[in-house]
């Protein structure tokens, strides 16, 4: 059983952040801002999410993308930080698990997500 001060705080953080619905297979672009120095810029993280864990203020996201000479790089973002200046999701994919750490394996063409066709 969690104290309850510090779910009554939790909540208060959660609600002046606005974060879209996405899941596990969604290709993403996150806003991050890096803080260089005592200059700030935002700089965007496209990739594909394939996993999200945990729960209120400690819930993370992990994007995956192919980096240069088809090396992939992934990042774990916190979902509610301060640094993530947005999330916009760019493809909903179709996918039956709820973590994809299978792509890691995979290169190229087989990597691919078929993206979910609405009716």
């Amino acid at each position: 059983m969690r104290n309850k001060y510090i779910e009554n705080f939790e909540k208060a953080q959660l609600e002046n952040k606005e974060v879209p619905q996405f899941r596990a297979g969604d290709t993403v672009r996150v806003a991050v801002r890096i803080k260089e120095g005592n200059k700030e810029r935002v700089q965007n993280y496209e990739g594909i999410c394939i996993a999200i864990r945990g729960e209120g203020t400690g819930k993370t996201f992990i994007v995956r993308k192919i980096g240069a000479n088809n090396v992939g790089v992934e990042r774990i973002f916190p979902l509610y930080s301060d640094s993530i200046e947005g999330i916009e999701v760019l493809r909903r994919g179709r996918v039956r698990r709820a973590k994809l750490f299978y792509l890691r394996e995979l290169r190229g063409k087989a990597a691919r997500i078929k993206e979910l066709r609405r009716k």
